[in-house]
């Protein structure tokens, strides 16, 4: 049985554009694919573990080739359950906002908690980084007060897009579709009508 896991990076629920559209999609998938194990993540209301300490030490003890201490053993117990959860989904539904012209601090730290060696990615000398996530899927839905699109002039301002496609590149995940949410703080030019077609048409073709 396939796993879908919807990872919702707003805390704006019903108000939110990403989530509304990403809805839209899943609505539609359930249709073609009612097998399908769906699992929702709310990253504002899950108690991430903060990754300091203990935590960066016993990354670097694994990467070093060392044991952790029990300390750190107990921080990287949590961050492998965590990575687990996330790691046993084959299609990823990723929601998200932008905020300052990138990501949620939120979904930051969880992405920095769970993209750890020897879960999310290796390293050797003959293959460089590889990501260890493999043939798993991806539908990214962002949502953005105005257009950074190409001649815009505003381009370089998207730091959300490029971060967020170069780290499921970089975990393994390179099958991605995204569906963007334009110019939400305009009503005129507000895409979210035009995502949600495009996301209910997706979902019934995925």
């Amino acid at each position: 049985m396939a796993k879908l896991l919807h990872i919702e990076a707003s805390p704006r629920k019903q108000r939110s554009h990403s989530i509304t559209v990403a809805e839209e999609f899943l609505s539609a998938y359930k249709v073609k694919n009612p097998s399908t194990e769906i699992e929702t993540l709310d990253i504002w209301r899950m108690n991430l573990p903060q990754f300091d300490g203990a935590a960066l030490e016993a990354k670097y003890a694994v990467i070093g080739g060392d044991n952790p201490s029990n300390e750190q053993e107990k921080a990287w117990g949590e961050i492998q359950k965590l990575f687990a959860q996330f790691n046993n989904a084959d299609i990823y539904l990723i929601s998200v906002p932008m905020w300052n012209f990138g990501i949620p601090y939120r979904l930051k730290q969880y992405i920095d908690v769970i993209t750890q060696p020897g879960m999310a990615w290796s390293y050797s000398p003959e293959e460089s980084y590889k990501g260890l996530l493999q043939n798993k899927r991806a539908v990214v839905v962002y949502s953005s007060g105005d257009s950074y699109a190409q001649g815009t002039g505003f381009e370089a301002y998207d730091l959300q897009k490029p971060y967020l496609n170069l780290w499921l590149n970089f975990i393994g995940i390179t099958d991605i579709t995204t569906l963007n949410v334009e110019a939400t703080l305009f009503p005129d030019r507000n895409t979210e009508n035009q995502a949600k077609q495009q996301a209910s048409k997706l979902g019934f073709e995925f």
